[in-house]
């Protein structure tokens, strides 16, 4: 490069932030993974080119990107960019595609860990300007100005706008060359560069022409008239140097990329299209082979994946390069994958060097496996005993930090084996783990961040295998790690009891011996990072990038705070509650005996049987394979729509007693006794549908229909000062049977606002809505929500206590007035029995493996499950997208609400009283929009935000 040469640095980090807000959302049809922000790039880059090749006839060209949120100016000053929010969610995952797109163009990608984009921009444009070339600066970022010069200009493609030395005076006040004093003085706030309180640009301006620079005014600040002014500069003049070391730019970063590498060439055409074709562009595809003249039908989609962990904003891109060339990316066939596991390499990392140089190969690799190892199920609770790790297949480590060590955290010796301190250990992990631009991969991988969080490290960029099966085979099989690696690479791990031990004798992971515990720990890590490379591709391969993304991955570290936040429950409340349950149980008990004549056992389903069907006789008794009759909910239940006290009485007196064993009595054992709250843990991928499941305890089953289930969320508390909010969905599952079916009726009932079970019974019945009779209206009720779980007359016909022939009258009365469900029920079952699956709104498979039983009770099951199955997990969809998007929103509202628990259509949170209306209206937005922008429902999503004292009245 040299003379009559001319470099464009185009700022692709900015290129990529313009094109997310200049053009609305866009999802890739096939999969719903977001791909607005790259289309707008790739438009951007395409127009750059071909306007730019004749008026400025530019010889040389590269996109320049940050490579991670950390560089050199966080040593220098922590709180740098400290206020920086994260990036959209629907962004995220377009970072490394864009990426992608910008070597489809053929161009140079570059970015360097430690320094920003702009840093190689100025690195750049010194040496081109040193070999004599001109420069043109894509970008309107004000940080960059201050390379102007003399053979340096910048282009802002969005105005049109070349920035000369003139155009720099004019933002600034002063020439490019002191910018960045002006810049030190006023600082940052969008950076969080402190500067100089009270001095904006305007009059650091003014002070650095009358001073000529930084340091001479810092040194004559004596002499500043005003006194305020004055007085900051001395006070502040430190902290103004920092700031000059914060915005100047590194013109001298070790760059690899030469400039020669950088010279412009046409793009191969093919590359391009696929790659277009791969992101469903179709307009530029055909743009693009217009311009070549190729026929674009005849070239395949490349495939491209999306970044292997989109979580991260700016890839390491070269250290993706080399994991390629290593057979180390998902897609390629990695060496070792197929080996034996006989063979595998499993050693104990003992001491700190050796740490210390594990942690450098999995950071130069960009990723790795990693698991942990504690004494307890709880993760609050629990101590870390050690931490595993796998770079390779076959090849993995177990670090031992606590064996041996009951509550000493000082132990450095088990058995004779010397461990590395825990606080060494975990500082040197730190880094790597919270880095974003080294892949975390585990399994199950919100219990292992809940760890690491209690002894101060926050995992980020992760990809969790559990999750990518779930989003792959949900409902085909399940998803833990022993299943999966019997399942994928027939081998089936070392079971936890073979190290252990069983029942009475088993003890905790710290007793068992290291040499044991190094072969059970690293094989789990090994196996994660099999998986990985097997069910990582698949997600492209099947298209189920887009639910992992947007549904699974990114909801796991928004759990996990949820789960360390817990919830505060009241002992004292629970207590009066047992004791009036245990009264109240007390009563039904003397009344079941008078209604049986006798005394019994009323726990034992045999004695009841017999008293029921043996000794009065009562019809629609049912025998089980043991030969005892069957007492079960349903058989009561029938049993007390026709009419016989002693089964209702003894369905009250069970549901009294599951309260009082299940909530009242065992709550008090799940208060943490350091925080004082409960934690319930949350599993991804316990439901085919998408729906959580909350165990240790479980809140989602707490009974809601009775007056005495609804007392026990009563006992939910907020902090002194605070306020629970309990925000839900109104009918969530009824709008999106009216948006999938398409009916129109209750469309436009939602859209109008109208009570809905009474439009529902005006339409079968003929009924006016004022004044209608609230027994005709809970019918309807019953059949709406009945008709979502394929109800059939004799449930119906039990819930509504009426005959089978009524009930049945009422289901075809119902399909006749809106066959569109009909239709849409036929239709999902035939779709179901092709595929052997039905998806979500959101694309989210629900395979259904016995749905073509020759089993006529089965396949009727499973013909239900089809029905319910897209509209119960387009709501569970639905929900998580909110939960997900949730504490950005309140972060942006500048709002201290924390989330606490998801109950199905229900969210509970924690707020400060006086942030109480903002936080209700804040949630409610959030929760309302979530479909958008990947789905556009066509009815409004209501929620109902209340806050107060307790959950119960919040409710």
């Amino acid at each position: 490069m040299g003379k009559g040469d001319h470099l464009f640095l185009v700022d692709g980090s900015g290129y990529i932030f313009r094109a997310y807000h200049a053009l609305p959302p866009l999802t890739r049809k096939s999969d719903g993974l977001p791909v607005g922000a790259v289309a707008g790039f790739c438009n951007m880059l395409y127009k750059l080119i071909e306007d730019t090749k004749d008026e400025f006839e530019p010889t040389h060209l590269a996109v320049i990107f940050d490579a991670g949120s950390k560089t050199f100016r966080n040593d220098i000053y922590p709180e740098y960019k400290a206020n920086r929010v994260e990036p959209p969610e629907d962004l995220v995952p377009q970072f490394s595609l864009v990426r992608d797109a910008t070597r489809a163009f053929g161009l140079p990608c570059i970015e360097k860990p430690g320094f920003e984009a702009d840093d190689l921009i100025a690195t750049y444009a010194r040496l081109a300007h040193e070999a004599g070339a001109r420069v043109t600066i894509v970008s309107s970022d004000k940080d960059l100005m201050q390379l102007v010069n003399d053979r340096v200009d910048m282009l802002d493609t969005m105005k049109l706008k070349n920035i000369a030395r003139d155009q720099v005076i004019e933002k600034f006040g002063v020439p490019p060359e002191k910018v960045v004093d002006v810049q030190a003085l006023a600082g940052d706030s969008t950076d969080n560069v402190p500067g100089v309180p009270g001095i904006g640009i305007k009059t650091a301006a003014q002070l650095i022409e009358e001073y000529g620079d930084l340091e001479t005014l810092l040194s004559r600040a004596t002499e500043i008239k005003q006194n305020k002014r004055r007085e900051n500069l001395i006070e502040f003049a430190e902290q103004a140097r920092i700031s000059k070391r914060l915005v100047e730019l590194d013109r001298n970063v070790p760059v690899e990329e030469k400039l020669e590498a950088m010279g412009v060439r046409e793009p191969d055409p093919e590359t391009l299209i696929g790659f277009f074709k791969d992101m469903e562009f179709n307009t530029l595809t055909r743009r693009v082979g217009e311009r070549f003249n190729i026929d674009v039908d005849a070239i395949p989609a490349t495939g491209a994946h999306p970044p292997a962990d989109p979580d991260e904003a700016p890839q390491k891109e070269k250290q993706a390069v080399s994991r390629t060339e290593r057979g180390g990316m998902p897609g390629a066939t990695p060496k070792g994958i197929d080996a034996d596991f006989a063979n595998a390499n499993y050693v104990a990392v003992t001491a700190l060097p050796d740490l210390e140089e594990w942690v450098a190969r999995a950071r130069e690799q960009g990723f790795l496996a990693v698991d942990t190892e504690t004494d307890s199920l709880f993760p609050m609770r629990a101590r870390l005993v050690g931490v595993s790790m796998s770079l390779l297949p076959g090849e993995a480590c177990y670090i031992p930090l606590q064996h041996g060590a009951g509550d000493s955290l000082d132990f450095a010796d088990a058995g004779g084996q010397q461990q590395i301190a825990l606080g060494d250990a975990l500082k040197a992990l730190k880094p790597l783990l919270e880095d974003r631009s080294v892949l975390k991969i585990g399994q199950n991988l919100k219990f292992d961040m809940i760890v690491f969080r209690q002894h101060g490290i926050e995992l980020r960029g992760y990809d969790d295998t559990m999750l990518m099966s779930y989003a792959l085979d949900a409902g085909v099989h399940g998803h833990g790690m022993d299943e999966l690696s019997e399942l994928h690479l027939g081998h089936k791990p070392i079971p936890f009891s073979e190290v252990a031990g069983k029942g009475k004798a088993q003890i905790t992971f710290d007793q068992v011996p290291i040499d044991r515990a190094t072969a059970y720990a690293a094989e789990d890590a090994d196996v994660t990072l099999r998986l990985w490379h097997i069910l990582k591709p698949r997600l492209v391969a099947e298209r189920r990038v887009g639910v992992y993304e947007m549904l699974e991955r990114p909801l796991v570290s928004v759990l996990a705070e949820m789960e360390r936040a817990g919830v505060k429950v009241d002992k004292a409340v629970l207590a009066r509650l047992s004791s009036g349950f245990a009264q109240k149980m007390a009563e039904y008990e003397e009344e079941i005996y008078e209604l049986a004549g006798e005394r019994f056992n009323i726990g034992s389903p045999k004695q009841l049987g017999e008293i029921l069907f043996d000794k009065q006789g009562l019809e629609g008794g049912r025998k089980t394979k043991t030969g005892a009759w069957s007492t079960d909910a349903d058989t009561l239940e029938m049993l007390a729509a026709q009419g016989h006290d002693l089964p209702q009485r003894v369905l009250d007196w069970r549901g009294l007693s599951k309260l009082k064993s299940t909530y009242t009595d065992a709550l008090p054992e799940y208060i943490d006794p350091e925080t004082g709250r409960v934690h319930t843990s949350y599993s991804l991928a316990a439901t085919s549908t998408g729906r959580l499941a909350s165990t240790e305890p479980n809140l989602q089953n707490i009974p809601v229909r009775t007056e005495d289930g609804r007392k026990i969320r009563s006992a939910f508390v907020a902090e002194k000062g605070n306020l629970l909010i309990s925000a839900d969905y109104s009918q969530i599952e009824l709008r999106l049977l009216a948006h999938i079916a398409d009916i129109e009726a209750l469309k436009k009932a939602f859209a109008e606002g109208l009570d809905i079970h009474a439009m529902t019974a005006s339409e079968m019945f003929s009924t006016p809505i004022k004044g209608m009779d609230p027994a005709v209206r809970r019918r309807a009720k019953a059949i709406n929500f009945g008709i979502i779980y394929g109800i059939s007359a004799f449930g119906l016909a039990n819930q509504l206590g009426i005959s089978r022939g009524e009930a049945g009258e009422y289901i075809d009365r119902y399909f006749k007035r809106f066959p569109g469900i009909r239709d849409y029920m036929e239709n999902t079952k035939d779709f179901a029995h092709k595929n052997g699956y039905v998806e979500t709104i959101f694309g989210r498979r629900i395979h259904l493996p016995a749905i073509n039983s020759k089993n006529p009770a089965e396949k009727s099951f499973m013909e239900r499950a089809a029905i319910n199955a897209p509209i119960q997990g387009s709501a569970a969809d639905i929900i998580r997208r909110a939960m997900i998007r949730m504490p950005r929103a309140l972060m942006d509202a500048k709002l201290a609400a924390r989330m606490l628990l998801q109950v199905h259509d229900e969210l509970i949170f924690e707020v400060p009283e006086k942030e109480a209306k903002k936080s209700c209206e804040t949630v409610a937005g959030v929760m309302s929009s979530a479909a958008a922008p990947a789905v556009h429902l066509s009815v409004p999503l209501d929620v109902d935000a209340r806050a107060a004292k307790n959950w119960d009245e919040a409710h």
